[in-house]
């Protein structure tokens, strides 16, 4: 099925207009005879809360759509977690079943054949058959969308081109085709070329399709437990990242915005991005581009040595440097082989800054999936995001352009494209999230 409108969307990594975006973005088109059962990207209620699952809610039907299924894959801690519960051991989980599981490669170490053979969900050839389990109607109550990990291309800009649009592209034509839509979870970023996650925020709000997307590390546990009051205003902040700049600056990215959405004003969007080299941090430093002290306190919550930084910053890192509209600057150190986490430190007006890192604990089975998979449960028996997809767009437009930039010897990027306006809700993060039975 062809894509609608293509010959609208822009070309890879060429800009929007501002204009464009606020087309993209407006009012969604219903579909005639289209069955809808939510508020889509609404400020609901519900998506201010945790959804409070029991033994006595009836479980909905999901399907999966997954690149591999391995072992610590991300369809292993996510959609394992539906299978064998909240500490895939047997234990309390979510109130969801899994019926149907779509897998697009099947590497020599594939789980997913015999976990279908354990607890009974179909594996199915088609993402079609996964949604409609070989009829012709939409027989599921939610669809889990997880293009990660899986032997794919690399772009020239260092994306790694994972099929999460192909994914979207099926999902959402057999929605089409059979006049029904149900809450899609897309894990990670959209896209991930900017391009792509257009196409694919445009097709949810056409046939409007209640999406999330995202990072597990925004609802993670934090050391130490620290977040931006709702409103506060922000003199300055500064981020710590560690990995690749694809693979792991989206989830610096994302555990920034979940920060800094906070702020006063909302959020507005990014005026600007560019990316230098590490070489360059002791000029930032001096100009007053990044923070010393907010450095200082982000290299510290990481265990990251300040001396290495400055002297041997590592060549195949970068530091993005974001303009928001509102006027903030926000420098993003990413710094592999150095950083020995993700951090994000913060200077509220008037009071006194603080540093938080973001914990990515391997026990109880990588549990910040566990508050993901919260969210994404949510969502699927409410018909309504925890959390606005915006932000996940906003994340992946950013990256797009800052390794667009960083190709293309430190250039300045103007982004009227990422003018992104969107209000933030009160969704927390671990612990202060309720999972039953999870210890």
């Amino acid at each position: 099925m062809p894509e609608p409108s293509a010959s609208k969307l822009s070309k890879p990594h060429s800009p929007i207009t501002r204009r464009d975006w606020i087309r993209l973005t407006s009012g969604a088109i219903a579909m005639t005879a289209m069955q809808v059962g939510s508020n889509v990207y609404g400020n609901h209620p519900l998506a201010h809360t945790c959804f409070a699952s029991d033994e006595s809610i009836p479980k909905k039907k999901v399907a999966a759509v997954v690149t591999i299924y391995r072992k610590n894959s991300h369809a292993d801690v996510l959609v394992g977690k539906i299978l064998e519960g909240w500490q895939q051991d047997g234990g309390p989980g979510p109130a969801l079943e899994l019926v149907s599981l779509y897998v697009d490669q099947f590497p020599e170490e594939d789980l997913s054949v015999k976990l279908s053979q354990k607890h009974g969900f179909r594996m199915c050839k088609t993402i079609r058959e996964a949604i409609t389990l070989g009829g012709n109607e939409v027989a599921v109550d939610g669809v889990l969308s997880i293009g990660e990990h899986g032997e794919y291309p690399w772009n020239e800009f260092g994306q790694h081109l994972y099929p999460r649009k192909r994914f979207f592209e099926e999902i959402t034509d057999t929605f089409a085709s059979c006049k029904r839509v149900v809450p899609v979870f897309n894990d990670k970023h959209p896209g991930p070329e900017w391009k792509d996650a257009l196409w694919m925020y445009r097709r949810a709000k056409e046939l409007q399709i209640p999406w999330m997307a995202g990072s597990s590390l925004p609802v993670s546990f934090r050391s130490p437990d620290a977040n931006l009051k709702m409103g506060e205003k922000v003199e300055a902040c500064v981020g710590i990242g560690y990995s690749g700049l694809d693979i792991y600056g989206i989830h610096t990215l994302e555990f920034l915005q979940c920060i800094l959405e906070r702020r006063a004003g909302a959020e507005s969007g990014v005026r600007s991005v560019q990316a230098v080299p590490t070489s360059q941090i002791g000029r930032l430093l001096a100009e007053g581009i990044i923070d010393g002290n907010l450095m200082d306190q982000g290299l510290a919550v990481t265990n990251t040595d300040r001396a290495a930084v400055l002297q041997s910053p590592p060549a195949d890192g970068a530091v993005f440097l974001i303009e928001y509209k509102d006027g903030l600057m926000a420098p993003v150190l990413m710094l592999p082989g150095l950083a020995q986490g993700i951090a994000v430190a913060v200077k509220p007006q008037g009071q006194a800054s603080f540093a938080t890192r973001v914990e990515e604990r391997e026990n109880p089975y990588y549990p910040h999936f566990a508050y993901l998979l919260k969210g994404i449960e949510s969502m699927i028996h409410t018909g309504v995001p925890a959390y606005p997809v915006e932000r996940n767009m906003l994340t992946a437009g950013t990256l797009d352009r800052l390794l667009v930039s960083l190709r293309e010897g430190s250039r300045k990027i103007t982004t009227p494209d990422l003018e992104i306006a969107y209000q933030p809700t009160e969704y927390s993060y671990a612990p202060h999230l309720t999972l039953e039975g999870l210890r």
